[in-house]
């Protein structure tokens, strides 16, 4: 028990360290918080998601992306198409925005809200470079229950993450009674789509 704490404890820490930063995945969760438009079934997609890849690496998997640049340029071009369009979206949005209850009456529907959340999660190439080969490698210095215990650690900390995001948002709403507050987080966000986009690219020259 006592070489099994610090193992989940270094699994948790890095995990949360890879999970918590300014991306597309976690700006469309805290959008949609701020809406209160599927939360959980996001939250649980996002974090399930993640676990999975988590757990493909931690079992020794993670070679299978790393020495396969056809698969990562593929999903690299489809993950740049995709945040491009998504930015474009959020750009159109800033030019006419909402307050709170205006915004909410154009709901996203449960079937694309999913299909969103799963493109962001993985339609992008550092998801499993992340999740697959870096945590994935970095937990060969444990074995047997001491492995367990750090995957463990770490898909705690996407759960954490993610139900946190998710249903923090909604301390955010009354200033996002503005519509003016929604122009600058729907500017944000489109930023943040675009230049990951860009990024990708890059990384293919």
């Amino acid at each position: 028990m006592s070489t099994l704490l610090p193992a989940a404890l270094s699994g948790f820490l890095l995990g949360g360290s890879l999970i918590i930063a300014i991306g597309a995945q976690n700006a469309f969760i805290l959008r949609q918080g701020l809406m209160r438009q599927h939360v959980f079934v996001l939250c649980l997609i996002c974090a399930l998601s993640d676990a999975l890849l988590i757990a493909v690496g931690v079992a020794g998997l993670g070679t299978l992306i790393s020495s396969s640049p056809q698969l990562i340029t593929l999903v690299t071009l489809g993950g740049a198409a995709f945040l491009f369009a998504y930015a474009f979206i959020a750009f159109r949005r800033a030019m006419k925005p909402e307050a709170l209850q205006a915004a909410k009456k154009g709901e996203m529907r449960l079937a694309p809200a999913v299909a969103a959340c799963l493109a962001f999660t993985f339609l992008n190439p550092h998801v499993y470079l992340d999740t697959v080969v870096l945590l994935g490698s970095l937990s060969a210095a444990y074995e047997g229950a001491g492995r367990i215990a750090y995957g463990a650690g770490a898909c705690l900390a996407s759960f954490v993450w993610f139900f946190a995001l998710g249903y923090g948002a909604r301390l955010l709403q009354p200033l996002f009674a503005r519509p003016s507050a929604w122009r600058v987080l729907d500017l944000l966000i489109g930023l943040v789509m675009a230049t990951i986009a860009i990024s990708l690219l890059r990384s293919l020259a």
